[in-house]
């Protein structure tokens, strides 16, 4: 699901953050979660918007887009799986669910499915050791995930285009 920095894409819903945000002092971080929040990641053609709108360098807007976490440069999938590696969850088994989903999509962590539908990302800690492993698809939190559980789950909630023939992306 790679775009091409060429590929149009449609700035204009960007406008009204604009206006929400016109004249108003250290506004970058909130303008980048709400276009992040139109977009589901920042592309670069708005990244260059935001730079020009505010009076910033490129460089100044893309450095903090990079900074924090939060923020996505590439596109995610429709839905996101996120397997826990604290260290509880790391030692009861989430290599082993990771080398599950990879094999069963044929992506890697940190990859989005060719059709756009699901990523697959590491998160550090989530603080529920206690229910170790845990993995998060999309808002849904599963505790004491197994293998076999985990990849039903996905079969079941990924639209049946999304075929464990699916091709690796970056």
């Amino acid at each position: 699901m790679a775009i091409a920095l060429d590929d149009h894409i449609d700035l204009s819903p960007m406008e009204e953050i604009f206006e929400a945000f016109q004249g108003q002092q250290g506004a970058l971080i909130p303008i980048l979660q709400k276009t992040q929040a139109i977009y589901g990641w920042l592309p670069p053609q708005s990244l260059e918007l935001i730079a020009h709108r505010l009076n910033l360098s490129t460089s100044k807007v893309y450095g903090v887009a990079t900074f924090y976490a939060q923020f996505y440069l590439k596109p995610r999938g429709r839905h996101v799986l996120k397997l826990c590696d604290g260290t509880a969850c790391h030692v009861k088994g989430t290599p082993i669910l990771a080398t599950a989903v990879e094999e069963e999509y044929h992506i890697r962590v940190g990859e989005t499915t060719e059709d756009g539908e699901l990523t697959v990302e590491i998160v550090y800690c989530i603080g529920s050791c206690a229910l170790a492993p845990v993995a998060i698809l999309d808002d849904e939190v599963m505790g004491r995930v197994k293998q076999d559980k985990l990849i039903r789950t996905l079969r079941r909630k990924l639209s049946p285009a999304t075929k464990t023939t699916q091709g690796k992306t970056t």
